[in-house]
């Protein structure tokens, strides 16, 4: 009976890691951008050392990769809003200065005219350097990740100027993985380092942006499964104390 009640109560702690990321996606079910990366499933798997070769306990396997499937795609009309194509990921610099990658495609100028997302990571330019937008300019960007700036103040005729090329990169064959500030990072690569653009060329959608590929209603039977995973996992506790007590209590001298 101590057995099943370990093995009940271990199924219940390989499960919580699970539980903990179903519950993040709901959470983000409507930041822009956002890809979900988490997969778990929980085997039963020998287990080695002194007892029974016949002894089994669940352990979880987990697989944290994220999942460039594409959102919902919103137009919202505004200039500096781009939604990124296929597994287009766009470079930005984190809070301690190393390249990440991201789908967050919310652009804007901040108070030193320097273009970001609505994270407040700096968007990168194919060299590496942000990408500054002189105050009073109108700002557009092209589908390939051009960036230009147009003084209003002059006539129609005067071309648009070249303020540089987003950061795009193809991530089609490489693995990405979730940083702690929730930037993307490659598999097998240092921290903050680039990579080769896939056989794809980027592209982005202007004027519209790129909901979370989380579905909720997905997310919702996935929470409902652990819920009823974890009832039977107590039950079978609680069922297994009342064996022990009926056997006690037949023990008793009458």
């Amino acid at each position: 009976m101590d057995r099943l009640a370990f093995n009940a109560v271990a199924a219940i702690n390989e499960q919580r890691v699970a539980r903990q990321m179903v519950t993040n996606e709901l959470a983000n079910v409507s930041t822009i951008g956002f890809k979900r990366s988490f997969e778990a499933s929980v085997r039963a798997i020998q287990v080695n050392g002194p007892g029974l070769a016949t002894r089994m306990q669940p352990q979880s396997f987990t697989e944290d990769y994220i999942q460039l499937k594409a959102g919902t795609v919103m137009a919202t009309g505004n200039n500096l809003d781009v939604a990124l194509s296929g597994s287009s990921v766009l470079g930005v610099t984190a809070a301690d200065g190393q390249l990440g990658f991201t789908r967050r495609g919310d652009l804007r100028v901040n108070a030193n005219g320097v273009l970001e997302n609505g994270s407040g990571h700096l968007v990168r330019g194919q060299g590496g350097a942000p990408i500054s937008a002189p105050a009073g300019l109108v700002i557009t960007i092209e589908s390939d990740g051009t960036v230009y700036g147009r003084d209003p103040a002059q006539t129609n005729a005067a071309p648009p100027v070249a303020l540089g090329t987003l950061l795009l990169r193809d991530a089609s064959e490489v693995k990405l993985q979730r940083r702690t500030d929730g930037l993307f990072s490659v598999v097998g690569l240092e921290p903050g380092a680039d990579f080769p653009s896939g056989p794809q060329s980027p592209r982005l959608t202007p004027g519209a942006l790129e909901g979370s590929n989380v579905n909720a209603l997905n997310v919702m039977i996935k929470l409902m499964d652990q819920s009823r995973s974890f009832e039977q996992q107590i039950n079978m506790i609680k069922e297994a104390k009342a064996t022990d007590e009926s056997g006690e209590s037949m023990m008793k001298p009458s």
